[in-house]
């Protein structure tokens, strides 16, 4: 999840504006534009068919809706309280869209916070995902932790539930997940520090790791992070990012964005830790814009992933089925609607939606 080298140009004059608004509080959130029309937004949607299993998830006559534009590298994707969630990194904000009221802010800073100015290209928070309470949990990338919403309001309190490991900083945490034993997965690759690399002054750590926080859920309202639960449990990936279990939890899967365009499954032993890393695919020869990031998977257990051209479908073995082709890079996913089915897709400066047959796995499931 991760602003690519494109974007930079665009991304450098929304950070000019950011600089300032990063040493100020949270700000309410503030209408922007109307909603989109799909009468106004809609295309037929353009798909790769690589297997005819597809046709089981993306019916003929499929649409893509542009729901909302006007951002530089959106990310984040969760629907909550009726409406959409998701960050737009460069302007280190999380918006909110609601198909009467259109785009707003909801929190803005929503990552560096710091005193002097953020010279890099993603100061904000990145992947998002809710507890079986509700509560939106954020990866705070440029902040360097992972924070928990607990209550839908920006105003809100917000607790700390991870920032350090061994007594380092994280990287910048990238994406999560939940289990339903209430620990909590991330990705901590170094996309929000400032020059995104593993030489950065500001890195501590020697690894780019997958954690799991235990007991995530019953973390205390603003009680101090739990240092001790945090364990390592994956340290040889390069750019660990998009993360997500399969509908059973026996599995959970990782993606890396580069140099190596993969997507891993690991098994899920009974104490939470991974066994068995397994490469499902290799794209890395694929050359068209944009890399493995976020993913989320369905009931019966498909996977729905960022990648080159576009969303990427697998079967749960890592067989790929097709590709949702997007004009723009795709960043990441989620599922909404009343029966579950319609994914939506950031997409660099755009926010997509497309209504498919099968319906996404709960974000949550609680034993």
């Amino acid at each position: 999840m991760k602003l690519l080298n494109q974007h930079r140009n665009l991304a450098l004059i929304a950070i000019a504006v950011t600089c300032a608004l990063t040493m100020c509080g949270p700000k309410a959130a503030t209408q922007e534009k109307p909603a989109a029309t799909s009468a106004d937004n809609s295309t037929a949607l353009k798909m790769d068919r690589l297997d005819a299993s597809v046709d089981r998830i993306v019916p003929a006559g499929a649409k893509l809706e542009r729901i909302a534009d006007g951002f530089t590298w959106v990310e984040g994707p969760v629907w909550a309280g009726g409406r959409l969630y998701f960050t737009d990194i460069t302007s280190n904000s999380i918006r909110t869209w609601t198909p009467d009221k259109g785009t707003s802010i909801f929190l803005q800073p929503s990552g560096y916070k710091g005193a002097k100015p953020y010279t890099g290209t993603e100061p904000g928070s990145n992947g998002m995902t809710l507890d079986v309470r509700g509560r939106l949990t954020v990866a705070g990338h440029a902040q360097r932790d992972v924070y928990r919403f607990e209550a839908l309001n920006p105003a809100g309190h917000i607790t700390i539930l991870a920032d350090t490991y061994n007594g380092k900083r994280l990287n910048s945490p990238n994406d999560l997940v939940y289990k339903s034993d209430g620990a909590l997965y991330f990705t901590d690759p170094p996309y929000g520090l400032q020059t995104q690399q593993d030489t950065d002054p500001e890195k501590q750590l020697d690894v780019n790791g997958v954690y799991r926080l235990a007991h995530a859920l019953e973390h205390a309202a603003g009680a101090p992070a739990e240092h001790e639960k945090l364990w390592l449990l994956v340290s040889d990936l390069t750019r660990p990012n998009g993360i997500a279990f399969s509908p059973d939890e026996k599995y959970l899967y990782v993606n890396n964005s580069q140099p190596k365009k993969i997507w891993m499954r690991y098994n899920v032993k009974a104490d939470g830790t991974l066994t068995d890393a397994k490469l499902l695919y290799d794209d890395t020869a694929d050359t068209r814009p944009g890399n493995p990031d976020g993913m989320k998977v369905d009931v019966e257990g498909n996977i729905y992933s960022a990648g080159p051209a576009g969303v990427w479908i697998f079967s749960p073995d890592g067989k790929p089925l097709g590709t949702i082709l997007i004009p723009e890079r795709v960043s990441n996913v989620a599922w909404a609607g009343p029966e579950h089915k319609t994914l939506y897709i950031t997409a660099s400066d755009k926010v997509y939606r497309v209504r498919l047959k099968i319906a996404g796995a709960p974000m949550t499931m609680h034993k």
